[in-house]
């Protein structure tokens, strides 16, 4: 008999009937089919996935007595309660792996578009207005590129940075062993040497407003902020009011605190690139880290461990 299982986040067609060939589905990627099936099924509730923005509480893991699995569908899960899973016994796992080559690839596409003012030269063409008329956009090639966050994907993002020839320091809780990077304890220190930060830390309570007006104004007038983590993790509006002064050269956020709507305080600003939380999403990276769930569920309702516990 097939394990039920409660999906809370969007999946494609294809995706959900992959899922349904190893699991019964209750579909709830609205809150309030959410809040609908945890009362009409919470009892029957097996295993549930979500994704870390979304997220799954504590009320609700009390409300299903059969739950034994919540898997996030990718990295982040900043959103579940793990805490509460644990004194369940509950296991929790996640996709680490699955999209961290994809969300580099993205990040190095916002830092080149924001650095080189990509978007605003195409609006430039379209009016008509020659190169003759427009101030020379800034090299990326050789410069000082920080990151927050040398996980996995801060690992893959400095891998392509290194294409670039760039000189590369990070900072995290701790110095990773193994890593030639240069480590900064201090986060201030790090965006005062950056000519360029991108953030991939991971979201929640501890990293909430980590860059704020203090860091922008370490990170200087010439600087360059990518968030490709979490929105949580930047103060928006201390960064609308650095971009507007010139206190920060631009910005490329694929993330904001205020999705799915868009940030109303960046809007219109040419200075900063946006994009709708896309930087793990391709064929590619989906088709993963559907995959790790299905293994990861199948190795649990089979009485093994998951490879990918949180």
């Amino acid at each position: 008999m097939k394990p039920n299982l409660l999906i809370l986040n969007h999946l494609s067609d294809h995706h959900l009937e992959q899922i349904q060939q190893a699991f019964h589905i209750f579909y709830a990627p609205t809150p309030a089919k959410r809040a609908e099936a945890a009362i009409a099924h919470g009892a029957e509730i097996q295993a549930v996935l979500t994704i870390g923005s979304i997220g799954f509480t504590a009320n609700e893991i009390a409300a299903m007595p059969q739950l034994s699995l919540i898997c996030a569908l990718g990295a982040g899960y900043e959103n579940i309660d793990v805490a509460a899973a644990r004194l369940r016994g509950i296991v929790v796992a996640n996709g680490a792996g699955t999209n961290d080559a994809c969300v580099a690839d993205h990040a190095m596409g916002l830092l080149l578009a924001a650095v080189r003012g990509i978007p605003q030269l195409g609006v430039a063409v379209h009016q008509g207005i020659w190169r003759t008329a427009l101030p020379f956009p800034a090299a990326v090639s050789y410069k000082r590129l920080g990151i927050v966050g040398l996980g996995t994907i801060g690992q893959q993002i400095a891998k392509r940075a290194l294409g670039f020839d760039m000189e590369i320091a990070y900072h995290g809780r701790s110095a990773r062993s193994g890593v030639a990077f240069t480590y900064f304890e201090s986060l201030l220190g790090l965006a005062k040497w950056a000519d360029f930060l991108v953030i991939a830390t991971p979201g929640g309570a501890a990293t909430k407003h980590l860059i704020n007006r203090e860091v922008l104004d370490a990170l200087g007038p010439n600087g360059v902020l990518v968030n490709i983590a979490r929105g949580s993790v930047v103060d928006t509006e201390a960064l609308a009011q650095a971009l507007r002064q010139n206190r920060i050269a631009a910005a490329g956020l694929d993330v904001y605190e205020s999705e799915p709507e868009p940030p109303q305080q960046l809007m219109h600003l040419p200075n900063v690139v946006l994009t709708p939380h896309v930087a793990g999403w391709s064929p590619e990276s989906v088709d993963a880290t559907v995959r790790m769930f299905l293994d990861n569920g199948g190795r649990h309702f089979s009485g093994q461990a998951v490879l990918t516990p949180v």
